[in-house]
């Protein structure tokens, strides 16, 4: 059961929402971008067509994204639009300023959200099927001597909410004119998922009377932490920060982290941000428990043997994930070539493996762009690392631009893929596998 679970914690990606997060658009910077194709989806065929133009207006930036998948019949595919939220997400997010600003909002898809530095919300994506797209928002505000981040996965439905506040004690005395000591930070943070299948660990479908039944339900999740910060090095070209975390999921137990975290402004021609953390986790305790895949992995529900299979289960069987390594490396250059890669290892267990890794090479005035993500976990050995099968995700696109505004490009892609009951409730994520020719229109703008 642990194989099976654990196949379902990838890191859902697509690379153009790689660079939105890590690398977003300059103010009053923008383009026009659209694309028609045809997509084979589990070896079905569908005509395609999407638009995905982006702007960014001084400290204001919106972005949309339509995408259309149409049958031989004519007919729209059903996944497209079968939620009041997949209309309202076609304006795929409006944002002011950018996260780490004094003052940072987000309304729509949350890729990429992270409370503090991530022990308890870290990476959290609220839509990580594209099929099942939701609205949620993102609320930052610093006043320099303290503030505060929020986080609201949906706003169709009960689900994930996060606070955490902070303060900066010694900038209201004298020492705040000390450069280290006087950005000692200390946070507080509480997080919940509301959600109604967040606490299920077991139950059943009865087909006499035709209803789900469950055996046992801890209601929601919630889970407490605190933090100290301090800012050890700050130059022109290099910021160093140190870390230590505290964090309780209620009913279950604790963990915690010490890290450092470094960022290297090169002149505008290499941009490098890395981050190692040390992590203590104690029994029945997940680090980062809110991640990218945490609307995917929550809860699923096993129709061939009729059982839950959910997050929750680990921390109710007592698994003890033991002391581990987590690290990661964001690198830009040229702001034409950009790499993330992060992976995660436990002391004590050989299949404990986690790796995420992206890079997009799209030069501004090439002629050729080439784009991929990878994932995988329950990483045995070198062997096990980049051999495909359910424990793993990819994306890739390779494309020429035979005009400098136009691309003709072949995307693949294995993600996953909700499937139903009767009522429209989805009881679980399958793989999916698209494969799709595409020539996309891209138009960039400058005002």
């Amino acid at each position: 059961m642990k194989n099976l679970f654990y196949s379902t914690i990838l890191v859902f990606f697509i690379a153009s929402q790689l660079n939105a997060q890590f690398f977003p658009l300059r103010p009053n910077e923008g383009f026009v971008g659209g694309g028609a194709g045809l997509s084979w989806i589990n070896d079905k065929p569908y005509y395609t067509i999407q638009l995905f133009p982006e702007f960014s207006f001084a400290n204001f930036g919106i972005g949309l994204n339509l995408n259309l998948e149409i049958n031989s019949e004519g007919n729209i595919r059903n996944e497209n639009f079968n939620e009041l939220s997949d209309y309202l997400s076609i304006i795929r997010y409006v944002r002011y300023g950018q996260k780490k600003d004094p003052f940072y909002a987000r309304l729509g898809a949350l890729d990429y959200a992270t409370l503090g530095h991530g022990s308890i919300m870290y990476l959290y994506n609220n839509s990580p099927s594209y099929d099942t797209r939701k609205i949620g928002l993102e609320l930052d505000a610093d006043f320099n001597h303290f503030g505060f981040e929020a986080v609201y996965g949906s706003f169709a439905e009960k689900g994930v909410v996060g606070l955490r506040s902070f303060v900066r004690p010694l900038r209201f005395t004298q020492l705040s004119k000390i450069p280290i000591i006087g950005g000692f930070e200390i946070g507080g943070t509480y997080t919940t998922d509301f959600n109604s299948n967040a606490g299920i660990s077991s139950g059943f479908y009865d087909n006499n009377l035709d209803e789900f039944t469950i055996n046992k339900d801890h209601g929601a999740i919630e889970i407490i932490g605190f933090d100290f910060g301090l800012p050890i090095l700050r130059t022109g070209l290099l910021n160093a920060d140190i870390y230590y975390d505290y964090a309780e999921i209620l009913g279950f137990g604790n963990g915690r982290t010490a890290g450092i975290s470094l960022t290297l402004k090169g002149l505008g021609l290499v941009d490098v941000r890395t981050k190692f953390e040390r992590r203590f986790n104690g029994k029945n305790y997940i680090p980062a428990y809110f991640n990218s895949f945490y609307e995917i992995e929550r809860y699923q529900f096993d129709t061939e043997n009729n059982i839950v299979r959910s997050k929750i289960q680990i921390l109710e069987n007592g698994i003890n994930l033991s002391n581990g390594y987590y690290g990661e490396l964001v690198v830009s250059v040229l702001n034409s070539f950009y790499i993330f890669g992060s992976y995660q290892r436990l002391d004590e267990d050989p299949e404990s493996g986690v790796l995420n890794l992206r890079t997009d090479i799209s030069p501004k005035n090439g002629s050729f762009v080439a784009r991929a993500g990878y994932d995988k976990v329950n990483i045995k050995d070198e062997k096990d690392l980049f051999t495909l099968d359910d424990r793993s995700y990819l994306f890739a696109e390779i494309g020429y631009k035979p005009m400098t505004y136009i691309l003709f490009s072949i995307i693949y892609h294995w993600t996953f893929t909700p499937t139903r009951d009767i009522n429209d409730n989805i009881l679980r994520y399958e793989p999916q596998k698209k494969i799709e020719p595409r020539i996309s229109f891209i138009y960039p703008l400058s005002y």
